[in-house]
């Protein structure tokens, strides 16, 4: 049933300004002069908010780097319980050697020597290691030659960290300043050179931004070229087709599929056909891999002392994410407004991370921007990243008790508690996303009237497919307890074009 209430988007509004709705942003501006000012005007600076977002990411990574420091200067090669004990461990050095990368064989075509028989790891993934590996000078000190690599990796990873922030900067027209969420994470300067996960991380940030254009085709193009570099992204598909099917926009999704599908193709084919042992080996190996760090499935095996085995696990997480991909599927569709589809891919993202049978600390950068679009709210998202920063303390710690003969680190118990406030704060986001979903009057970035900034074609569209409350108007936009009241796509007479009346204490 088509829904009758006004979706055309306004877009005439100035900037938001988190400091005019935001407590903790009006608090922290203290530092940098205060709030924004009632008769402050914008523009006519050379530092526009994108460059700030920008330059305070580029901050962030190289404060991540300099706390790397220890393990660069000798805590990597010698003995693994030093970089665990200075939580600065990065795969980037050891998988040089360890994937031959240092002996010059080409991944996926070369097998092994150890007992991984070929790179674990999807197609883009590989070319940036192996372009980085072409960037590393050769010689006979092994040691130096890590180093190297690390920092090679490190610079091309600043470039994809540089494009993540100006991505969710962009991505809100109206709200650039909520790329600071991303820029000034904890959690991101601390877990962006463990691995290579800023590449996907960057594709994807960058995909959301072409949508937000209504550019489906190159939207789908990125996502396919993140999904080369890891899985996840390839999730986005799913709230993308559920949003399009609810407003009847089959053209653009099938223009967004089919680009994925066909970068994808472009990118993995190749290997697939002229090496497909080792081109599958990132799936074989996602399948049969043990429960792993991080995971609820960890601690179940610990607490019960009985191992699960890979397929049983692999069972139970899949059932459970299909239970939580029907919560979102109906969650989406009976909602009383059309969800935003940032809210739905962090929702449909922090399923698979939650029921996922192994969470490197690392995955965190997956959920970043997507937070940082979902829900700019400056007090629940430092809540989370503190769960996240004991979880990333946690791990290497326990790593430190496991592997040091005088048990010095994390207990098994210490670190359980540090998985469960992962776990935690992650539901923490996940049930406040939920509420805004279910109470649209308390979604920050709609309180103003906005529809959907980061929608793209379904920003102010109309719903053709509804289900439950949705298909009945006089439902739609209940009034709220406390706080104005927003109708969908026009901002009330007593908000104005200010982005609100207060700070949301939602």
């Amino acid at each position: 049933m088509p829904s009758h209430q006004n979706t055309r988007p306004r877009q005439d509004r100035p900037v938001v300004q988190p400091t005019r709705q935001d407590e903790v942003a009006a608090a922290g501006s203290a530092l940098f002069g205060g709030p924004f000012g009632r008769w402050a005007r914008p523009g006519g600076h050379s530092l526009t908010p994108v460059r700030v977002v920008a330059l305070v990411a580029i901050g962030m990574f190289a404060l991540g780097m300099v706390q790397k420091l220890p393990c660069y200067n000798w805590a990597w090669f010698r003995g693994a319980t030093s970089q665990y004990m200075h939580a600065c461990y990065s795969d980037i050095p050891h998988l040089f050697v360890g994937r031959g990368f240092a002996d010059g064989l080409i991944p996926y075509f070369d097998r092994l020597s150890g007992d991984m028989e070929y790179l674990e790891y999807p197609v883009l993934t590989g070319l940036f290691m192996e372009v980085a590996s072409w960037l590393t000078p050769g010689g006979e000190d092994l040691m130096y030659r890590e180093q190297i690599y690390w920092m090679v990796n490190a610079g091309m990873l600043l470039a994809c960290a540089a494009v993540m922030a100006v991505c969710v900067a962009r991505t809100h027209r109206r709200r650039p300043w909520d790329g600071l969420l991303v820029a000034l994470a904890p959690a991101f300067a601390l877990t962006a050179t463990i691995n290579w996960d800023l590449l996907a991380v960057a594709l994807t940030a960058a995909a959301m931004l072409m949508w937000s254009r209504g550019r489906a085709l190159a939207f789908g193009i990125l996502i396919g070229l993140a999904t080369a570099a890891k899985l996840y992204p390839v999730l986005l598909l799913g709230p993308l087709f559920l949003l399009c099917w609810r407003a009847w926009k089959w053209r653009e999704f099938g223009a967004a599929l089919l680009g994925a599908a066909g970068s994808w193709l472009v990118v993995n084919l190749p290997v697939m056909v002229l090496a497909p042992v080792g081109w599958k080996k990132f799936y074989t190996f996602s399948q049969e891999r043990n429960v792993d760090f991080g995971s609820l499935w960890l601690i179940i095996t610990q607490r019960t002392g009985r191992p699960i085995e890979p397929e049983t696990a692999n069972t139970y997480a899949i059932v459970l994410m299909l239970l939580a991909c029907a919560g979102i599927a109906a969650l989406a569709l009976t909602a009383p407004r059309r969800p935003r589809f940032a809210q739905l891919a962090f929702l449909v993202v922090a399923a698979f991370v939650l029921t996922n049978k192994v969470y490197s600390p690392q995955y965190v950068l997956w959920l970043i921007p997507l937070a940082a679009l979902a829900r700019p709210r400056w007090r629940d998202f430092l809540i989370w990243q503190t769960c996240e920063v004991m979880y990333f303390l946690g791990i290497w710690m326990y790593l430190a008790y496991t592997t040091s003969g005088n048990k010095q680190g994390l207990p098994t118990e210490g670190y359980q508690f540090a998985i469960l406030l992962h776990l935690l704060g992650t539901l923490f986001v996940c049930a406040l996303i939920v509420r805004d979903i279910l109470m649209p009057e308390k979604d920050g970035v709609r309180r103003d009237g906005s529809d959907d900034p980061s929608g793209g074609v379904l920003d102010g569209a109309e719903d053709v497919f509804v289900r439950g409350r949705a298909a009945h108007p006089a439902r739609h936009a209940a009034q709220a307890v406390e706080g104005p009241r927003v109708e969908w796509g026009v901002p009330t007479p007593e908000q104005g074009l200010s982005g609100g009346s207060g700070p949301d204490r939602a």
